[in-house]
């Protein structure tokens, strides 16, 4: 296959996240956002190493499997991937993939290990409990939109007014607001002008208790779409915001107070970004009305969340997630030493909820986790649910194990996409503990990790796929790595195989590649 060719083949299979298996003759490509089954046409971009990559062009055929999206932007909102396929065709997909990542790495091992498959989420649909909608256009100088990017754009805007994976409350928000600030002509951030006022807005909602909290981003910049500025540009606008708010908060309140929401407004924000990057952050934040948190809850637990705090999305999958890690955990009363109640480590411990979760078996749960706020709202969760025996600290695992004195009896896993720091996973596996779990919410790099962990002298006994995330191409992955009795921590994972630094004292015989 050359670059630049149009090519047309059947989808074989997709491997994870979402990248379709197409065969052209003895060739193979990659093609995104293609299900199994499909007659694609698509455009070779890159080829390297025998191996292309390209653009889908267009669906000739449509798979055997589809039976029709509720959605009618689907295919153009890069949210979902497979929500034209029967929900128990996505499990299958998704299993499968998760099952072929860990065999690629896990057949190394001498013991077979336990596939236990996937768990689908107890809700398919409407089951976000947190949404950023991006301000924009949907093609260059085309009225404003409110909703999710194109699917391959940074810049074009599909306003999702039936998006299937959020309640009615979400819809309504968004076509509230947009219909807002088109009524009163009110600008966007450009990118690539970097001018304009509207940025994002954020919407989140407890699935448990029915608690909203809405956030709108702007600039700093003039509202008005008659208005140029220059960039950052504050010349006389302050007036002009604070009155554009107040009628913003006052639309969702009175929306509120007709009946048309479901759940209850817990706070309505205005946090301003003059930030050139196209994030969700605040360089201020105002409060406009309520707080700037709600109260969620999970298997018997109540969370309060901020509007930046990490808490899964899917409040009712995450128990089935929690729960099994609480499984994988085992009888942890039984891990600790000398007659001691065991001290867990949480590392990447977000708002602390497998922290709490562990704290009533355990002797101490010390949670590690980079975000201030993230933890500063775990030591507050910690004290509404009465458990003294946790403690949160800020700052980087790399760093920080370095400064914790106490041993771990168990550690819990749970880092972000990338997967745990190379410098980092070392440190972690010298503290020889028995039993690791290790959750991931990207399979990719969880095998990454495991190659490290199998040559220091784990093994993983079982894993488990949970899907947090129907109708998306993302999944999480649950391994349980136990520590092999063959193995010596000083083992220096950095040297060759066939030069492995070791203390003969610390190593039995026993005929591994260590012994």
């Amino acid at each position: 296959m050359k670059k630049g060719q149009v090519y047309e083949g059947y989808v074989e299979r997709v491997d994870f996240p979402n990248k379709g298996i197409i065969k052209v003759g003895e060739e193979t490509c990659v093609v995104k956002n293609s299900l199994p089954g499909q007659k694609v046409q698509f455009c070779v971009n890159k080829v390297r190493k025998g191996k292309a990559e390209a653009r889908l062009l267009e669906v000739m055929e449509k798979s055997p499997l589809e039976v029709g999206a509720p959605c009618s932007y689907f295919g153009l909102c890069g949210g979902c991937t497979y929500l034209s396929l029967p929900y128990e065709e996505q499990l299958r997909i998704k299993g499968e993939q998760v099952k072929k990542l860990l065999d690629s790495v896990l057949n190394k091992q001498e013991e077979r290990y336990e596939w236990e498959g996937i768990k689908g989420s107890p809700k398919e649909y409407e089951y976000r409990n947190k949404m950023e909608f991006s301000f924009g256009d949907e093609y260059k100088d085309g009225p404003l939109s409110l909703g999710m990017h194109k699917r391959g754009s940074f810049y074009d805007v599909v306003h999702v007014d039936d998006c299937q994976i959020v309640d009615d409350d979400y819809r309504l928000i968004l076509k509230l607001v947009l219909e807002f600030f088109r009524e009163r002509q009110t600008s966007f951030y450009h990118r690539l002008r970097h001018t304009g006022f509207l940025r994002h807005l954020l919407v989140r909602k407890a699935s448990k208790t029915g608690e909203i909290l809405i956030a709108l981003v702007t600039t700093s910049q003039k509202p008005l779409q008659k208005v140029e500025t220059e960039i950052g540009a504050t010349e006389n606008a302050e007036g002009e915001i604070r009155e554009l708010v107040a009628a913003f908060k006052d639309l969702l309140l009175e929306a509120e107070a007709q009946g048309r929401l479901t759940g209850k407004i817990a706070g309505i924000l205005h946090i301003t970004n003059d930030s050139l990057a196209d994030v969700v952050k605040s360089d201020r934040t105002e409060i406009l009305y309520g707080n700037d948190y709600f109260y969620e809850e999970l298997l018997g637990l109540r969370f309060k969340v901020s509007t930046f705090s990490f808490f899964q999305t899917n409040s009712y999958s995450a128990e089935v997630l929690y729960q099994t890690a609480r499984d994988y955990v085992g009888d942890l009363a039984a891990q600790g030493k000398d007659g001691k109640a065991p001290i867990v480590f949480d590392l990447y411990s977000g708002t602390g909820t497998i922290a709490q979760l562990m704290a009533p078996v355990a002797g101490k749960v010390i949670g590690v986790e980079i975000v201030e706020e993230a933890v500063e709202a775990a030591t507050k969760n910690a004290r509404l649910n009465s458990l003294e025996n946790c403690d949160f600290i800020a700052g980087d695992v790399l760093k920080v194990l370095d400064d914790i004195e106490e041993k771990p009896d168990m550690i819990i896993l749970d880092p972000p996409r990338d997967g745990i720091h190379p410098k980092a996973l070392p440190k972690i596996i010298d503290y020889g503990v028995d039993r690791i779990v290790y959750i991931s919410c990207k399979p990719t790099s969880l095998v990454r990790d495991l190659e490290v962990f199998l040559e220091r002298g784990y093994r993983v006994e079982k894993a488990v796929a949970v899907d947090q995330f129907p109708w998306t191409a993302n999944v999480e992955t649950l391994t349980l790595l136990v520590k092999t009795e063959c193995y010596g921590k000083s083992v220096d994972i950095n040297a060759e195989k066939k030069n492995i630094n070791y203390r003969e004292e610390e190593i039995p015989d026993c005929g591994c590649i260590y012994g």
